[in-house]
């Protein structure tokens, strides 16, 4: 596992966030730069989206495998669409398949995973859904499972972190 050195770090269940330390929240745009370091993903356009309920990420080729009693997925994930050619092979313990509504109405049984999710000298682990997003403007969407306690999204703006 790949962790960025001297970041502060957020636990999933502690360190929650109340309303009168709104102060204290990351400030960020409706989109910014991202890292996964686990996946060696130093820069990725990523959705922040309030209104979605999960994070999901842009897979390709998810074929589950065991690695000991474990069931763990491996899959590619691509670089923006400015960076198609770039492509990143990833291996995450599988946590559940999940029942996911898209913003399409259509429901279907996604791969969950957990990463690490890295963002203007951030980060703390997310669970993620691993799905086609080809079509989308951002190759990960960020939902108010991650963000809660941690962060406010000004929908208004985009790349606050990042310029």
């Amino acid at each position: 596992m790949r962790m960025l050195p001297d970041v502060p770090t957020f636990d999933r269940y502690k360190n929650r966030m109340t309303v009168q330390d709104v102060d204290d929240l990351l400030l960020v745009g409706w989109r910014e730069w991202i890292a996964l370091p686990e996946f060696g993903v130093d820069r990725l356009h990523a959705k922040f989206d309030s209104g979605a309920t999960m994070s999901s990420l842009h897979a390709e080729r998810i074929e589950e495998f065991s690695r000991g009693k474990q069931t763990w997925v491996r899959f590619f994930i691509l670089g923006d669409h400015d960076d198609e050619e770039t492509s990143y092979h990833c291996n995450a313990k599988l946590i559940e398949y999940r029942s996911i509504r898209s913003s399409n109405g259509f429901i279907e049984s996604r791969p969950v995973i957990e990463t690490i999710l890295y963002i203007g000298g951030f980060q703390w682990p997310i669970e993620v859904t691993l799905s086609n997003r080809q079509t989308l403007e951002c190759r990960m969407l960020i939902g108010r499972s991650a963000l809660a306690g941690r962060c406010l999204v000004d929908c208004g703006r985009s790349d606050l972190l990042s310029k």
